[in-house]
């Protein structure tokens, strides 16, 4: 279901969507209201919901959508201001699975654009999550994709020595999954914590203010040349890959994006590596890709360990999965149990 004011803006993406062949476009609405009466009459696996709209607002609408249809897969629309910025986080907090940032003009979703592939993709990852993938036949009907049988898992042994840092890589699903996890485990955390989540500017910086009001610990968004400390939070910038240097001090680049993402999860995790050693304890909660898989390789190499979060409780298990398929973790565990796993190591007391 698409679900914007605007009917040019609905028009184009459902014009987009419905030109796939897994995808099949079953409601398009102006409102927050028309939306949860059309969910009450049609069913929906994944809505493209608009932040501002008349008479309903999205985030008025996730909790009576959630409510509608448990299990329905949310997707944001938002457009890239301050204020659409923070209402997003809000609305991830609230039941949102993930956001997309719509483009300034109408005439971008026009053609092969960056906007179209990316709402593409997330909304096949959150559809697939569901068990299955719409296959239209000729007489447009849709059909059940089975899943196949889940890989067997070879874990590592659990960390030897205590971290001296612990850092997070996310996507899809990653705000929420961070607050959850740094609530149970980083108050009074004695090693400095990384965050490299897939976002743009202006969203990481409110998600560090998420993060503090939220988690009990302070965190901020990461700047160039701060010297680390123990217990405060860095969130990787949008736009830039955030390092560490051989004196703990960050380090904010704008390489080439890697696995199309910058910030990257990978080269934060390559330069712990080589600045920490086997004093690196890697964590990578839900998200779609493979981002991570080769800075968690290094990890590995260097001595650290790696947890992943479970596919049950992802979001999406691309990002944990590909490390978890990979051998590379010590500990695989649902997202309740990441929290207070990792409290001994953050106390030092592990």
């Amino acid at each position: 279901m698409v679900a914007d004011d605007s009917a040019v803006i609905r028009g184009l993406i459902s014009r987009v969507l419905d030109a796939e062949a897994d995808i099949e476009i079953v409601a398009s609405v102006p409102d927050g209201r028309a939306a949860v009466s059309a969910l009450q009459r049609t069913p929906v696996d994944v809505v493209v919901l608009d932040v501002d709209m008349p008479i309903m607002d999205g985030l008025t609408a996730i909790p009576l959508l959630v409510k509608a249809a448990p299990g329905i897969k949310i997707v944001m629309a938002s457009t890239h201001t301050r204020r659409n910025a923070k209402i997003t986080l809000s609305a991830l907090s609230a039941g949102a699975a993930d956001y997309i940032l719509k483009p300034s003009a109408a005439r971008e979703m026009l053609g092969p654009a960056s906007f179209n592939r990316e709402l593409i993709e997330k909304i096949r990852h959150l559809g697939a999550k569901l068990g299955r993938a719409v296959a239209k036949t000729p007489a447009d009907a849709p059909r059940a994709v089975e899943a196949g049988p889940p890989k067997p898992l070879l874990l590592g042994p659990a960390p030897v020595f205590a971290p001296q840092i612990i850092a997070f890589g996310s996507s899809t699903g990653g705000p929420q999954a961070l607050l959850q996890v740094l609530k149970d485990f980083a108050p009074g955390a004695h090693v400095p914590i990384l965050v490299a989540q897939h976002m743009p500017a202006t969203f990481t910086s409110i998600l560090a203010s998420h993060i503090t009001r939220q988690c009990g610990v302070s965190a901020m968004e990461a700047t160039d040349g701060l010297t680390l400390e123990q217990g405060r939070v860095y969130v990787a910038p949008g736009n830039f890959h955030m390092t560490v240097d051989a004196t703990h001090t960050l380090r904010l680049n704008q390489d080439p994006p890697e696995n199309y993402c910058r910030p990257s999860v990978n080269p934060m995790l390559r330069s712990l590596a080589a600045c920490y050693g086997s004093r690196v304890l890697a964590v990578i909660l839900t998200g779609m890709g493979r981002d991570g898989l080769n800075g968690c390789r290094a990890v590995v190499e260097a001595g650290g360990a790696v947890f992943a979060q479970d596919e049950a409780t992802s979001v999406v298990w691309g990002m944990p999965g590909a490390v978890a398929v990979a051998g590379l973790c010590s500990a695989v565990l649902p997202l309740a149990e990441i929290g207070p796993r990792l409290r001994p190591y953050a106390l030092g007391k592990a």
